[in-house]
């Protein structure tokens, strides 16, 4: 802003201060700070567009778009815009860190973003909360479930070195992985399952996830008895399932995603004269991805996947409504995560909403960050629910969905509240 020029009055000069005035709208979100007066806010998403989790996280923009939509574009008489960052590559055929860290950066730096919506995978959250922790940005994640994130239960230094801070900017609306590893482990009982041989893709929420499932068994009374990671991308995995076999598990879990090769995994177990409805294949929403059904074909018949949420089928009635309306207005399949896609965008809109109304206008991203953390009793698609002080969501009703005949179905509702 150039300095005014020196005047002989002090009207004048009173004149051009009420000018700069009107002129500096400040407020780190950007845009104008008058409540209804034609200021803007943005928002932003981070998810893999490309890879074998296209499909899912195409339906998740549109999600979060119906949701702005919904509210004709704007929170607070603010302008909302919107824009869908992609963390995977080409080259990695999914979320890539170096993508992430660039997103986050690029977020961290515009200070018109006052809310991310992301991201995906857990180890990608791993790389972005600290930079967007520093810059104070608001975080409310539909996906990610690896425990370390938020809660002590994963590696030693964990949660307290993604938050330099000291302070929590993240929030995620999914169970996490410490109830998710608790309703695998109950499936298995349920099943009256006495060993199991288990695997990990090595990565942050695979591993993570073994590591509680593998902990829930054994105070099950389930007797571990292997354990080994897998190179995601081996060609087949024949020697590995000769070994388990050997050891004759009556389940094998795997912890890991998609694109870790987890139908070869499938495929190679039921080649080692272990069909599925013999010994159990168990594995988490890493792998609850349409794309798995085709990639293992037949061998995919009879395994078993949890997911840290519910189906479409078991949402609430505000639930079936927004799967009503999606389908009305997409021409896309809901997927597991677009519910809980559009469940994220309300929590941040609302959230930005409230700080606006109490800021007149334009909201400090701090405030933004603690609307996030007081969201209570909140009725949406998901149910009704609360954060709790580490950015959990107080949900506990997970799903198992079993393969039939080629298609995903629900096998049954695990509540982990009692675990």
């Amino acid at each position: 802003m150039k300095k005014a020029r020196r005047v002989t009055t002090l009207v004048m000069a009173g004149l051009l201060a009420a000018l700069v005035m009107v002129g500096c709208g400040g407020a780190s979100g950007g845009g104008d700070s008058g409540g209804g007066g034609g200021g803007s806010i943005k928002i932003v998403s981070d998810l893999p567009l490309q890879g074998a989790n296209r499909a899912q996280t195409t339906t998740m923009v549109n999600a979060i778009e119906l949701a702005i939509e919904e509210r004709d574009g704007e929170v607070a008489g603010l302008k909302v815009d919107y824009e869908s960052l992609d963390d995977a590559t080409a080259q990695a055929g999914q979320w890539d860190p170096a993508k992430c860290a660039e997103n986050a950066q690029k977020a961290a730096q515009d200070e018109a973003v006052v809310g991310w919506i992301g991201p995906f995978n857990s180890g990608c959250a791993a790389t972005q909360i600290p930079t967007l922790n520093e810059a104070g940005l608001a975080m409310v994640s539909p996906a990610n479930t690896y425990i370390g994130l938020t809660k002590t239960g994963g590696e030693p230094d964990e949660p307290d070195k993604y938050y330099p801070t000291g302070e929590r900017n993240y929030a995620r609306v999914i169970v996490a992985d410490d109830k998710q590893g608790q309703a695998g482990a109950a499936l298995l009982q349920e099943e009256e399952v006495e060993s199991v041989y288990i695997l990990d893709d090595k990565e942050t929420y695979g591993k993570g996830l073994a590591d509680q499932f593998q902990k829930a068994a054994e105070e099950q009374g389930i007797e571990v008895i292997g354990r080994e990671g897998i190179d995601g991308s081996a060609s087949n995995y024949r020697s590995l399932m000769s070994k388990v076999a050997q050891a004759e598990p009556d389940a094998v879990y795997f912890g890991g995603i998609i694109e870790n090769n987890a139908a070869q995994i499938i495929k190679d177990k039921v080649g080692a004269g272990m069909p599925n409805d013999e010994v159990l294949f168990v594995g988490p929403d890493g792998i609850f991805v349409d794309e798995l059904l085709g990639q293992a074909g037949d061998a995919a018949n009879g395994i078993y996947v949890t997911f840290g949420g519910l189906p479409e089928s078991e949402l609430s009635a505000e639930g079936q409504e927004f799967v009503e309306t999606y389908e009305g207005k997409y021409d896309d399949e809901i997927q597991p995560y677009t519910a809980y896609a559009y469940e994220a965008a309300n929590v941040m809109l609302d959230a930005i909403e409230r700080a606006a109304d109490e800021a007149g206008g334009v909201p400090e991203r701090q405030a933004v960050i603690d609307e996030v953390f007081a969201t209570e009793d909140f009725e949406g698609v998901l149910g009704t629910w609360s954060f709790d002080e580490e950015g959990d969501t107080s949900l506990t009703e997970l799903s198992v969905q079993t393969v039939d005949g080629g298609e995903f179905t629900l096998d049954r509702v695990v509540d982990v509240a009692d675990f």
